[in-house]
């Protein structure tokens, strides 16, 4: 058992070493930027790492006394040898980093704060994020193989220690991120682009004059659910951004509303909705399509040639700035086109307003979106609500090490109507905001009605407004409201917990992700990687493991995640010189 003791006092200075490599980041930087502050936050930071210190020497010390129980328990570990290795290569790498974090010589920028300073915090908070996984599913596993009570026990008590460490780094790390300035700068940032870019959307979809506008006209009426509707919508005015054509909507005999789109939202035009042109034809690709006036789009499943503006690229003219505010650029972007779409009518604003006082939502308040029915077993797996509880849980132990949450509350967005009262009898502590009726229109029944239409509408704006969202992005509500989550404030990009998929967009382009760091092997299920290879990703584990295949060598695998960083794809989108920032 000398394996196992040495995984476990590894795993305790691990979470050490990761306070020495925040403390190296937060030295990196422009030193015109730095005041007297910074030494008394180092400081304190110093304080609390000599503490915490302390406390992992003392958990050091208990598992020696247990040592000789440990040594007596003949549970055997086949896989102790290779997680140590794991770790020992984490606890390298965060020397490494932090090393080469001292040593870099002062950036020179103006404003604050860097793109090179905001990419290595959110690094810092994925990587613990990510080190959480690994060490929870391979303790939960260890658990598992375990015979011996007393070796349950210390894992137990080991998870919660751990657990507790993880969170005191992303709190401490999070508030670094908002002091001197860093959270006004963020939010004077973010209203800056989304005021430029949805006056810029605004600008195309009102042309001075309609009949010589060209246009792309877009069918609402693919055969799917509103979300995938949605974002079927999304990516026709992801091309009309990108070929400068005012967008279209043809809604009539809409399967949700005999309305059509304008019942629920606003036109998404003052000046121009009709489709008439000179020309008309289908697409068949941007220079081909230049000299037609009205271009029908196909469904992104059929598109040819494909367009270079499909996600999850980002305009070229706008990318330092979104890389440098936001952690997931991508999802900024189609958010954008999202809210101009989702606009809401009057009436729809008012219901959404009486609805929420008439349920309490209130914050802090955690959104869950528990999909059952025809999705199980075909689109997405069975999870239980215990799943989900899991992730709401840890969101508010984090929330409370900044403040005191009185009420733990969950706003419950499910099409499975007996789910509410199954989890308020399991769940007594928290408080769960849910409408009922809602639940019972979006069954197979009556789902294409204007009742299952005001309710999806609503379930998905409560999900976006609470402070942080578990879901299944399997599902299309599921991400329209993570998308709608990142318009509402600065950076929401980790503010989710996915039980299954990552985050994707039907139809898009390759997700590529660039390995950082060699990976070597050691299991068949694992694949080998050279600093600087791309990666196309399949899936995040969420046990410290990603799923892809390496587009050098052509292999598909595992890969721990924390050896590649997204590439982002930048794409020579229009810059409209016709709108100012600003004006």
């Amino acid at each position: 058992m000398g394996t196992m003791m040495k995984f476990l006092l590894l795993t305790l200075a691990l979470w050490l070493l990761l306070l020495v490599y925040m403390l190296g980041n937060f030295y990196t930087g422009d030193p015109s930027t730095k005041s007297s502050h910074d030494l008394a936050r180092a400081l304190a930071e110093l304080e609390k790492m000599k503490q915490q210190n302390e406390e992992l020497r003392r958990m050091a010390d208990e598992l020696r006394v247990s040592a000789r129980d440990l040594h007596n328990d003949q549970v055997q570990m086949s896989q102790d040898v290779d997680r140590v290795q794991l770790l020992q290569e984490q606890l390298a790498k965060c020397e490494n980093d932090a090393n080469s974090n001292n040593q870099q010589a002062p950036a020179t920028h103006v404003g604050y704060p860097s793109k090179k300073h905001e990419q290595l915090q959110r690094k810092l908070e994925d990587g613990a994020r990510e080190l959480w996984y690994l060490v929870k599913a391979q303790l939960k596993a260890m658990k598992g193989d375990a015979q011996a009570s007393t070796v349950k026990d210390r894992i137990d008590n080991l998870l919660l220690d751990v657990g507790d460490h993880q969170r005191s780094i992303l709190s401490d790390a999070q508030q670094l991120r908002d002091a001197d300035g860093g959270l006004e700068w963020r939010q004077q940032e973010t209203q800056a682009l989304q005021d430029l870019f949805q006056r810029r959307l605004h600008y195309l979809q009102n042309p001075k004059d309609c009949s010589k506008a060209k246009k792309l006209l877009c069918n609402l009426n693919k055969g799917c659910g509103y979300g995938c509707q949605l974002h079927h919508v999304v990516y026709c005015f992801m091309v009309a951004y990108g070929t400068e054509r005012t967008l279209v909507l043809n809604s009539q005999g809409w399967r949700y509303s005999t309305g059509g789109w304008e019942k629920v939202f606003l036109p998404l035009s003052e000046t121009c909705t009709d489709s008439s042109g000179s020309t008309r034809g289908p697409w068949k690709g941007e220079e081909k399509s230049k000299d037609t006036q009205v271009v029908e789009m196909p469904i992104v499943d059929s598109i040819y040639p494909r367009p270079p503006y499909l996600p999850l690229g980002i305009p070229e003219d706008l990318s330092d700035r979104l890389i440098r505010l936001h952690g997931n650029p991508s999802v900024w972007f189609i958010a954008q086109f999202v809210v101009y779409l989702q606009r809401y009518q009057p009436h729809l604003q008012q219901d959404i307003e009486e609805t929420a006082q008439k349920l309490g939502f209130q914050h802090p308040i955690v959104g869950i979106h528990v999909r059952r029915t025809d999705k199980i077993n075909t689109e997405a797996a069975y999870h239980s609500i215990a799943e989900y509880m899991e992730w709401v849980e840890e969101y508010y132990q984090l929330l409370q090490r900044t403040q005191e949450v009185k009420k733990k509350r969950v706003y419950l967005a499910t099409d499975e109507p007996n789910l509410l009262t199954e989890a308020k009898k399991q769940y007594p502590e928290y408080e769960f905001v849910s409408d009922n009726a809602i639940s019972k229109s979006a069954g197979l029944s009556s789902r294409y009605t204007d009742s299952a239409l005001r309710g999806v509408i609503i379930d998905i704006h409560f999900l976006a407004h609470s402070d942080y969202l578990v879901c299944t992005f399997s599902s299309q509500v599921c991400r329209v409201a993570y998308e709608i989550m990142q318009t509402l404030r600065p950076d929401a990009a980790a503010s989710f917990h996915s039980l299954d998929d990552i985050y994707y967009f039907g139809g898009q382009g390759d997700h590529n992700q660039v390995a950082i760091a060699k990976h070597e092997p050691r299991t068949p299920q694992e694949i080998y990687l050279e600093p600087g290879d791309r990666v196309g990703i399949a899936g995040n584990h969420w046990d410290g493991y990603s799923k892809g295949i390496n587009r050098r060598t052509h292999k598909s695998g595992l890969y721990p995640s924390y050896k590649v960083e997204e590439n982002i794809e930048l794409v020579k989108y229009p810059t409209y010189p016709e709108v100012e920032e600003n004006s």
